[in-house]
């Protein structure tokens, strides 16, 4: 009969640290000090201590000793006679090598890709030029069909007649969007071209829905849905937008479109300026 050999005496094993590592694999304290740091700059301003606590749910005492642990690093400090909490400069530091480092076109070319393979339609990338308050169009991935939307790499698109600039003006107040229709003019296209008054109508919608639809309103035949994306000031500076044929982008399609260029422009704007 074998005999287990006896076990060895030693140290027991020593547990892991409830805040050192989360069911996830994360380290709990950094996750904290992370998640105070994102509610300290979306205050946009000074913020008391009890106040990060309370959104953190965290007590006090532990909410303190991450601000002190991050004072020390220069991501945070306190200001004023009530000793409020707000960023401090090496937040900024960090921050700003990410502003340097991120190029547009390398971080959505892949997203318009994927848009193009789950849409079976072109795919357009757009910025607004804001001297001249129009969409230009930066990059595209066509579709195969032989049936498609074709548009030249640095082509514009007119404000109120496309899915991207429709999607830009919806950001603006209607006042600004008036007075800005007012000096380049609303050329008509199409049939279908919206008149001030629709496209005041128009705007709104958008803005509710969350997407843009250009109905052969810049050329015949032609549909597009788009949507903005935000950078880290919530400013819209370019669009994603689907292109088609009208016998393949039919009514029926136009929200399953539009649900996705929100989708993925929601994670390029989180992706290039942390707007959620």
């Amino acid at each position: 009969m074998v005999t287990p050999a006896p076990a060895k005496r030693g140290k027991k094993p020593r547990a892991a640290s409830p805040t050192a590592t989360a069911a996830t694999g994360q380290v709990q304290s950094l996750t904290r000090g992370l998640k105070l740091l994102e509610y300290i700059a979306e205050a946009q301003g000074n913020v008391a201590l009890t106040d990060l606590a309370q959104q953190a749910g965290l007590p006090n005492s532990t909410t303190h000793r991450l601000l002190t642990t991050m004072q020390q690093q220069g991501f945070v400090r306190q200001v004023g006679d009530l000793g409020l909490w707000t960023l401090g400069s090496h937040a900024f530091v960090v921050g700003s090598s990410f502003l340097q480092s991120r190029n547009l076109l390398a971080m959505v070319h892949p997203t318009l890709r994927r848009l193009m393979e789950e849409s079976g339609e072109t795919v357009n990338l757009a910025v607004l030029d804001t001297s001249e308050y129009q969409a230009i169009i930066i990059d595209q991935v066509q579709c195969t069909a032989l049936m498609r939307m074709s548009a030249p790499i640095g082509g514009k698109l007119p404000m109120h007649a496309s899915g991207a600039g429709k999607a830009f003006l919806s950001t603006l107040p209607d006042e600004q969007v008036t007075q800005l229709l007012h000096k380049k003019g609303m050329q008509t296209y199409t049939q279908h071209t919206l008149t001030p008054h629709n496209l005041k109508e128009g705007l709104a919608q958008i803005r509710k829905q969350g997407f843009s639809f250009d109905d052969e309103e810049h050329a015949l035949g032609l549909r597009c849905v788009a949507a903005c994306i935000f950078d880290e000031h919530h400013e819209a500076f370019a669009a994603i937008s689907i292109s088609g044929p009208v016998s393949r982008i039919t009514d029926n399609r136009v929200i399953e479109l539009g649900a996705l260029v929100i989708h993925a422009a929601k994670e390029i704007s989180l992706e290039y300026g942390g707007v959620r």
